[in-house]
């Protein structure tokens, strides 16, 4: 739950998606509180002082007028070896990192002279 939170999307197993999502949930609605007591209890719970820090200051911020939600499990593929479905989790409103801006902007048609 750590990196979903740090990464804001990352691939796993259908069946640890499924339980991620509802401490993830649980986690933001803490961020979302904002009180010393709720980033204690997160911090209770997360590995890293950063990835909390980023909870509550940027994460709980973009979901302050969402009742609940968060999380988006798109499924991807199977994994070779033993079959198992993979999906990917996600937060709902990811901010798109500056690599996938900047391949869209360059792919983008150029003016005819």
């Amino acid at each position: 739950m750590t990196s979903l939170l740090e990464h804001e999307r990352i691939e796993t197993t259908e069946a640890k998606a499924k339980e991620i999502r509802g401490f993830t949930d649980r986690m933001i609605t803490l961020g979302k509180q904002g009180s010393l007591p709720a980033r204690r209890r997160a911090l209770s719970f997360l590995r890293s002082k950063d990835v909390v820090s980023k909870l509550f200051s940027d994460v709980a911020v973009r979901f302050k007028d969402r009742p609940g939600g968060y999380t988006r499990m798109v499924k991807t593929r199977r994994r070779v070896g033993d079959a198992a479905e993979l999906v990917a989790i996600e937060l709902v409103a990811r901010v798109e990192s500056s690599a996938t801006k900047k391949s869209a902007s360059t792919t983008a048609p150029a003016k005819a002279e």
